[in-house]
Protein backbone atom coordinates (compact mmCIF):
# COMPACT_ATOMS: atom_id res chain seq x y z
CA UNK A 1 0.00 0.00 0.00
CA UNK A 2 1.35 3.69 -0.79
CA UNK A 3 -0.07 7.02 0.90
CA UNK A 4 1.53 10.12 -0.08
CA UNK A 5 2.07 13.67 2.03
CA UNK A 6 3.39 17.15 1.77
CA UNK A 7 4.92 16.69 5.02
CA UNK A 8 5.59 13.37 6.89
CA UNK A 9 6.97 14.28 10.47
CA UNK A 10 8.81 11.12 12.86
CA UNK A 11 7.78 11.96 16.35
CA UNK A 12 4.72 13.09 17.89
CA UNK A 13 6.22 14.62 20.81
CA UNK A 14 5.51 18.56 21.52
CA UNK A 15 7.69 19.84 18.92
CA UNK A 16 6.67 17.25 16.29
CA UNK A 17 2.63 18.20 17.07
CA UNK A 18 3.17 21.86 16.94
CA UNK A 19 5.00 21.32 14.10
CA UNK A 20 2.26 19.72 12.59
CA UNK A 21 -0.44 21.94 13.39
CA UNK A 22 1.53 25.13 11.70
CA UNK A 23 1.81 23.52 8.76
CA UNK A 24 -1.18 22.15 8.77
CA UNK A 25 -2.85 25.27 8.81
CA UNK A 26 -0.84 26.92 5.64
CA UNK A 27 -2.49 23.91 3.96
CA UNK A 28 -0.11 21.37 3.88
CA UNK A 29 -1.29 17.31 3.76
CA UNK A 30 0.60 16.30 7.02
CA UNK A 31 1.59 12.48 8.17
CA UNK A 32 2.60 11.79 11.97
CA UNK A 33 4.52 8.35 12.86
CA UNK A 34 5.47 7.57 16.12
CA UNK A 35 6.95 4.84 17.49
CA UNK A 36 4.58 4.93 20.71
CA UNK A 37 1.41 6.87 21.07
CA UNK A 38 1.98 10.29 20.36
CA UNK A 39 2.90 12.97 23.03
CA UNK A 40 3.99 9.91 26.03
CA UNK A 41 7.88 10.76 26.29
CA UNK A 42 9.40 13.33 27.46
CA UNK A 43 6.47 16.19 26.41
CA UNK A 44 4.03 14.03 28.72
CA UNK A 45 7.29 13.76 31.71
CA UNK A 46 8.31 17.11 32.00
CA UNK A 47 6.65 19.60 34.62
CA UNK A 48 5.08 22.02 32.11
CA UNK A 49 6.87 25.17 33.69
CA UNK A 50 7.18 27.59 30.62
CA UNK A 51 11.06 29.35 31.40
CA UNK A 52 14.03 27.49 31.71
CA UNK A 53 15.25 27.39 34.88
CA UNK A 54 17.67 29.98 35.30
CA UNK A 55 17.44 31.27 32.17
CA UNK A 56 19.60 34.49 32.18
CA UNK A 57 22.47 31.34 32.62
CA UNK A 58 21.19 29.80 29.25
CA UNK A 59 22.47 30.33 25.62
CA UNK A 60 20.83 33.60 23.87
CA UNK A 61 19.64 31.44 21.12
CA UNK A 62 17.32 29.30 23.86
CA UNK A 63 15.95 33.05 24.99
CA UNK A 64 15.03 34.21 21.53
CA UNK A 65 12.67 30.91 21.59
CA UNK A 66 11.48 30.79 24.35
CA UNK A 67 10.24 35.07 24.28
CA UNK A 68 8.62 34.16 21.19
CA UNK A 69 6.76 31.19 22.55
CA UNK A 70 5.69 32.98 25.48
CA UNK A 71 4.04 35.59 23.53
CA UNK A 72 2.15 32.84 21.75
CA UNK A 73 1.15 30.24 24.46
CA UNK A 74 -1.75 32.64 25.79
CA UNK A 75 -3.31 32.40 22.30
CA UNK A 76 -2.35 28.51 21.36
CA UNK A 77 -4.25 27.57 24.38
CA UNK A 78 -7.71 29.21 23.77
CA UNK A 79 -7.21 28.07 20.13
CA UNK A 80 -6.86 24.41 21.71
CA UNK A 81 -9.62 24.78 24.29
CA UNK A 82 -12.21 26.25 22.18
CA UNK A 83 -11.33 23.90 19.27
CA UNK A 84 -11.60 20.18 20.90
CA UNK A 85 -12.74 21.55 24.60
CA UNK A 86 -9.82 19.80 26.21
CA UNK A 87 -7.85 22.71 28.17
CA UNK A 88 -4.07 22.52 28.08
CA UNK A 89 -4.65 24.53 31.69
CA UNK A 90 -2.01 27.48 30.61
CA UNK A 91 -1.74 29.21 33.91
CA UNK A 92 0.31 32.22 35.09
CA UNK A 93 0.71 31.62 38.88
CA UNK A 94 4.11 32.82 39.11
CA UNK A 95 7.70 31.59 39.82
CA UNK A 96 9.24 31.62 43.31
CA UNK A 97 13.14 31.31 43.08
CA UNK A 98 14.69 31.02 46.27
CA UNK A 99 18.06 31.51 45.57
CA UNK A 100 19.85 33.85 42.85
CA UNK A 101 23.33 33.75 43.48
CA UNK A 102 23.78 36.06 39.96
CA UNK A 103 21.27 38.77 40.66
CA UNK A 104 22.34 41.34 38.82
CA UNK A 105 22.07 39.33 35.57
CA UNK A 106 19.39 37.58 36.85
CA UNK A 107 17.55 40.91 36.73
CA UNK A 108 18.99 42.40 33.78
CA UNK A 109 18.11 39.42 31.90
CA UNK A 110 14.59 40.35 32.98
CA UNK A 111 14.73 43.86 32.08
CA UNK A 112 16.39 42.77 28.74
CA UNK A 113 13.11 40.36 27.97
CA UNK A 114 10.60 42.48 29.16
CA UNK A 115 9.63 39.76 32.37
CA UNK A 116 8.44 41.02 35.50
CA UNK A 117 10.33 40.40 38.39
CA UNK A 118 9.90 41.64 42.16
CA UNK A 119 11.39 40.90 45.66
CA UNK A 120 9.31 38.92 47.33
CA UNK A 121 8.75 39.81 50.48
CA UNK A 122 8.56 37.55 53.83
CA UNK A 123 5.02 36.17 53.42
CA UNK A 124 6.13 34.39 50.12
CA UNK A 125 8.53 31.92 52.48
CA UNK A 126 5.72 31.24 55.79
CA UNK A 127 5.11 27.75 54.58
CA UNK A 128 8.91 27.50 53.00
CA UNK A 129 11.87 25.98 54.79
CA UNK A 130 14.93 27.05 52.90
CA UNK A 131 17.70 29.40 53.22
CA UNK A 132 17.28 32.19 50.62
CA UNK A 133 19.46 33.73 48.92
CA UNK A 134 18.52 37.13 46.66
CA UNK A 135 15.36 35.18 45.96
CA UNK A 136 12.89 36.47 43.15
CA UNK A 137 9.53 36.57 42.32
CA UNK A 138 8.10 36.23 38.58
CA UNK A 139 4.44 36.94 39.00
CA UNK A 140 3.54 36.80 35.03
CA UNK A 141 5.38 33.06 34.48
CA UNK A 142 3.29 30.75 33.60
CA UNK A 143 2.89 26.77 33.83
CA UNK A 144 0.61 24.35 31.28
CA UNK A 145 -0.36 20.99 32.25
CA UNK A 146 1.38 18.83 29.34
CA UNK A 147 -0.16 15.85 29.60
CA UNK A 148 -3.94 17.82 28.38
CA UNK A 149 -1.65 19.99 26.38
CA UNK A 150 -0.68 16.91 24.46
CA UNK A 151 -4.03 15.82 24.56
CA UNK A 152 -6.07 18.94 22.98
CA UNK A 153 -3.01 19.02 20.52
CA UNK A 154 -3.21 15.75 18.97
CA UNK A 155 -7.21 16.07 19.16
CA UNK A 156 -6.98 19.36 17.56
CA UNK A 157 -4.68 17.73 14.37
CA UNK A 158 -6.78 14.94 14.03
CA UNK A 159 -10.11 17.01 13.64
CA UNK A 160 -7.62 18.87 11.03
CA UNK A 161 -6.98 16.23 8.37
CA UNK A 162 -3.53 14.66 9.97
CA UNK A 163 -2.96 11.87 9.45
CA UNK A 164 -1.48 10.44 12.66
CA UNK A 165 0.20 6.77 13.29
CA UNK A 166 0.97 5.58 16.43
CA UNK A 167 3.34 2.42 17.37
CA UNK A 168 4.56 2.71 13.98
CA UNK A 169 7.41 0.60 12.87
CA UNK A 170 9.79 2.44 10.70
CA UNK A 171 11.73 0.26 8.78
CA UNK A 172 13.42 2.35 5.97
CA UNK A 173 13.63 5.75 4.01
CA UNK A 174 13.79 5.80 0.10
CA UNK A 175 16.32 8.32 -0.80
CA UNK A 176 17.40 9.60 -4.66
CA UNK A 177 18.65 12.78 -5.91
CA UNK A 178 19.69 14.01 -2.44
CA UNK A 179 16.26 13.95 -1.74
CA UNK A 180 13.62 11.60 0.38
CA UNK A 181 11.69 10.14 -1.54
CA UNK A 182 9.58 7.61 0.59
CA UNK A 183 9.34 6.53 4.59
CA UNK A 184 8.52 2.93 4.58
CA UNK A 185 6.81 1.28 7.65
CA UNK A 186 6.04 -2.63 8.43
CA UNK A 187 2.49 -2.05 6.17
CA UNK A 188 3.00 0.83 3.74
CA UNK A 189 5.01 3.35 2.11
CA UNK A 190 4.68 7.04 2.63
CA UNK A 191 6.10 9.43 -0.52
CA UNK A 192 6.80 12.45 0.94
CA UNK A 193 7.81 15.68 -0.35
CA UNK A 194 9.61 16.76 2.79
CA UNK A 195 10.37 14.91 5.49
CA UNK A 196 10.77 16.52 9.24
CA UNK A 197 12.58 14.29 12.39
CA UNK A 198 11.51 15.18 15.17
CA UNK A 199 12.03 11.85 17.36
CA UNK A 200 13.76 14.02 20.59
CA UNK A 201 16.20 11.82 22.46
CA UNK A 202 16.13 8.88 19.63
CA UNK A 203 16.48 11.94 16.64
CA UNK A 204 20.27 10.75 16.03
CA UNK A 205 19.85 6.58 16.63
CA UNK A 206 16.99 7.45 14.40
CA UNK A 207 18.89 9.07 11.73
CA UNK A 208 22.10 6.02 12.19
CA UNK A 209 19.62 3.44 11.71
CA UNK A 210 17.56 4.77 8.77
CA UNK A 211 20.36 6.98 7.03
CA UNK A 212 23.57 5.74 7.77
CA UNK A 213 25.24 7.09 5.12
CA UNK A 214 24.68 10.84 6.44
CA UNK A 215 27.98 12.51 7.73
CA UNK A 216 26.39 15.63 9.79
CA UNK A 217 26.42 14.23 13.09
CA UNK A 218 23.23 15.19 15.34
CA UNK A 219 24.82 15.20 18.50
CA UNK A 220 21.51 14.50 20.63
CA UNK A 221 21.87 12.18 24.02
CA UNK A 222 19.28 11.08 26.24
CA UNK A 223 18.90 12.04 29.84
CA UNK A 224 16.77 10.63 31.97
CA UNK A 225 14.52 12.63 34.83
CA UNK A 226 12.55 11.47 37.54
CA UNK A 227 9.45 13.40 38.65
CA UNK A 228 6.74 12.71 42.32
CA UNK A 229 3.41 13.76 42.16
CA UNK A 230 1.70 14.42 45.21
CA UNK A 231 -2.54 14.31 45.57
CA UNK A 232 -2.56 17.82 47.80
CA UNK A 233 -5.49 19.88 48.04
CA UNK A 234 -6.60 22.87 45.92
CA UNK A 235 -4.44 25.97 46.86
CA UNK A 236 -2.17 24.17 49.18
CA UNK A 237 0.81 25.83 47.19
CA UNK A 238 -0.10 29.38 45.47
CA UNK A 239 3.00 29.28 42.80
CA UNK A 240 5.67 27.39 41.24
CA UNK A 241 8.82 27.48 44.00
CA UNK A 242 12.42 26.48 42.12
CA UNK A 243 14.70 25.71 44.95
CA UNK A 244 18.48 25.01 43.78
CA UNK A 245 18.17 22.94 40.67
CA UNK A 246 14.57 21.31 41.72
CA UNK A 247 10.85 22.45 42.21
CA UNK A 248 7.58 22.21 42.83
CA UNK A 249 4.62 22.82 40.78
CA UNK A 250 1.30 22.97 41.66
CA UNK A 251 -1.91 21.99 39.49
CA UNK A 252 -5.03 23.79 39.32
CA UNK A 253 -7.10 20.77 40.86
CA UNK A 254 -4.15 20.99 43.58
CA UNK A 255 -1.77 18.32 42.64
CA UNK A 256 1.81 19.22 43.00
CA UNK A 257 4.49 17.92 41.10
CA UNK A 258 8.19 17.89 42.41
CA UNK A 259 11.54 17.41 40.21
CA UNK A 260 13.52 16.43 38.50
CA UNK A 261 16.84 14.30 38.60
CA UNK A 262 19.02 14.80 35.53
CA UNK A 263 20.72 11.60 35.22
CA UNK A 264 23.20 10.39 32.10
CA UNK A 265 22.29 6.42 31.77
CA UNK A 266 21.30 5.79 27.96
CA UNK A 267 18.23 4.76 26.96
CA UNK A 268 17.50 3.26 30.53
CA UNK A 269 14.00 4.87 31.30
CA UNK A 270 13.43 2.85 34.99
CA UNK A 271 12.19 4.55 37.77
CA UNK A 272 14.64 4.32 40.97
CA UNK A 273 14.31 4.34 44.68
CA UNK A 274 16.88 6.17 45.32
CA UNK A 275 15.58 9.31 42.99
CA UNK A 276 11.87 8.94 44.75
CA UNK A 277 13.39 8.93 48.38
CA UNK A 278 15.73 12.30 47.25
CA UNK A 279 12.62 13.78 45.53
CA UNK A 280 10.24 12.91 48.45
CA UNK A 281 13.12 14.11 51.09
CA UNK A 282 13.67 17.36 48.88
CA UNK A 283 9.44 18.30 48.35
CA UNK A 284 8.99 17.82 52.09
CA UNK A 285 11.82 19.67 53.70
CA UNK A 286 11.08 22.86 51.58
CA UNK A 287 7.44 22.65 52.24
CA UNK A 288 6.44 20.60 55.10
CA UNK A 289 2.60 20.52 54.00
CA UNK A 290 3.22 18.17 51.79
CA UNK A 291 3.83 15.50 54.64
CA UNK A 292 0.28 15.23 54.74
CA UNK A 293 -0.34 14.27 51.13
CA UNK A 294 0.26 10.84 49.29
CA UNK A 295 2.59 10.31 46.45
CA UNK A 296 0.54 9.02 44.08
CA UNK A 297 2.80 8.66 40.86
CA UNK A 298 6.78 8.77 40.40
CA UNK A 299 8.06 8.50 36.93
CA UNK A 300 10.85 8.96 34.21
CA UNK A 301 11.11 10.84 31.10
CA UNK A 302 14.32 11.04 28.48
CA UNK A 303 15.16 14.66 27.45
CA UNK A 304 17.02 15.44 23.93
CA UNK A 305 20.10 16.78 25.34
CA UNK A 306 22.35 18.39 23.12
CA UNK A 307 25.38 20.99 23.53
CA UNK A 308 24.21 23.75 25.94
CA UNK A 309 20.82 22.92 25.65
CA UNK A 310 20.19 24.53 21.62
CA UNK A 311 18.66 22.26 19.72
CA UNK A 312 18.68 21.45 15.74
CA UNK A 313 15.83 23.74 14.22
CA UNK A 314 15.80 23.64 9.69
CA UNK A 315 17.25 21.07 6.94
CA UNK A 316 19.29 18.93 6.70
CA UNK A 317 22.54 19.97 4.50
CA UNK A 318 23.26 16.11 3.56
CA UNK A 319 19.41 16.03 1.76
CA UNK A 320 17.39 18.65 0.32
CA UNK A 321 14.10 17.98 1.76
CA UNK A 322 15.08 16.22 5.08
CA UNK A 323 14.45 18.55 8.24
CA UNK A 324 15.29 18.35 11.87
CA UNK A 325 13.57 19.94 15.23
CA UNK A 326 14.92 18.53 17.53
CA UNK A 327 17.15 17.96 21.19
CA UNK A 328 15.35 21.19 23.28
CA UNK A 329 16.85 19.44 26.54
CA UNK A 330 14.45 20.37 29.26
CA UNK A 331 12.78 23.05 27.44
CA UNK A 332 10.52 21.35 24.64
CA UNK A 333 7.63 22.49 25.84
CA UNK A 334 8.69 26.16 26.60
CA UNK A 335 10.42 26.66 23.01
CA UNK A 336 7.93 24.73 21.38
CA UNK A 337 5.37 27.16 20.00
CA UNK A 338 8.38 29.04 18.39
CA UNK A 339 10.63 26.04 17.08
CA UNK A 340 7.62 24.71 15.28
CA UNK A 341 6.82 28.38 13.67
CA UNK A 342 10.46 28.52 12.65
CA UNK A 343 10.61 25.48 10.95
CA UNK A 344 7.62 25.84 9.81
CA UNK A 345 8.37 29.64 8.31
CA UNK A 346 12.00 27.86 6.95
CA UNK A 347 10.17 25.31 4.97
CA UNK A 348 7.29 27.21 3.67
CA UNK A 349 9.99 30.43 2.70
CA UNK A 350 8.40 32.71 4.93
CA UNK A 351 10.35 35.57 6.70
CA UNK A 352 10.95 33.90 10.35
CA UNK A 353 10.58 35.89 13.74
CA UNK A 354 13.89 34.35 15.13
CA UNK A 355 17.11 34.18 13.80
CA UNK A 356 17.85 30.64 12.11
CA UNK A 357 21.23 31.14 12.21
CA UNK A 358 22.28 29.53 15.65
CA UNK A 359 20.29 26.30 15.31
CA UNK A 360 21.29 25.11 11.75
CA UNK A 361 23.05 21.93 11.41
CA UNK A 362 26.87 22.36 10.63
CA UNK A 363 27.68 20.94 6.81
Amino acid sequence: MKHSADITIIGAGINGLLTAKELAQAGCTVTILDKSRAGQESSWAGGGILLPLYPWRQAQAITDLVLDSLRRYPTLSRELLEATGIDPEWYDCGLLICKTPDISEAIAWCENSKIAYHTPGEAFFSNLNTQTENPLWLPQIAQARNPRLLKSLKAYLLNSGVRMIEHCEITGIETGQHTVGAVKTRHEAIATDKLIIAAGAWTDQLLSDLLPGLRQAIDIKPVKGQMLLFAARPDTLPHMVLDGDQYLIPRRDGNILAGSTVEQQGFAKETTDQAKSQLYRFATELFPALREFPVVAHWAGLRPGTKEGVPYIGRHPALDNLYINAGHFRNGLVMGPASARLLSDLILHKTPAVDPAPYQINP
